[in-house]
């Protein structure tokens, strides 16, 4: 009988442990889709000769940017991806993860740079080198802002 007892009892405290585990994971999804909601959403476009790159930035509630950008460049295919990354002061870090043309089998994902001057964004350029598939800028060696081919103007977010 005292056997039958305690065997109870464990089987009733494993199964209250399952329970408070069930609803870890309810309330960390909660959390990231609270800090996955923009607070702010804002749309550029940058033009360059024939050149269009259309930029829409998503603040999250946790202070990350994500967003999507369609790269149309003479005489290449399209470029649509999304863009996430962070502010450091007024410069926003991201990574361009996107496909080329038609081609869905093959991604990219590039290093962004973007200064924020008011209420135009420049697009750096600047030194890119890759370590075991990450591309990322060389650290100590300056981004460009200056003498670069797209400057990005605000523009009326399209309505989805």
């Amino acid at each position: 009988m005292k056997n039958l007892s305690l065997f109870c009892l464990l089987f009733a405290c494993i199964g209250l442990q399952s329970c408070k585990k069930d609803q870890a994971p309810n309330d960390a999804e909660t959390a990231k889709a609270e800090s996955e909601k923009p607070v702010s959403t804002e749309c550029y476009k940058a033009l360059y000769e024939s050149d269009t790159i259309n930029l829409t930035i998503n603040t999250l509630k946790n202070g990350k940017i994500s967003g999507d950008m369609i790269m149309k460049i003479e005489n290449m295919p399209d470029k649509i991806g999304k863009v996430a990354g962070e502010f450091r002061g007024d410069t926003l870090f991201a990574d361009y993860s996107f496909i080329q043309g038609t081609n869905e089998k093959v991604k990219f994902k590039n290093p962004m740079a973007f200064l924020k001057k008011g209420s135009e964004l420049s697009l750096g350029s600047g030194k890119i080198e890759t370590y075991l598939g990450k591309s990322y800028f060389v650290k100590g060696t300056p981004i460009e802002f200056e003498k670069v081919k797209y400057k990005f103007t605000t523009v009326d977010c399209a309505a989805k």
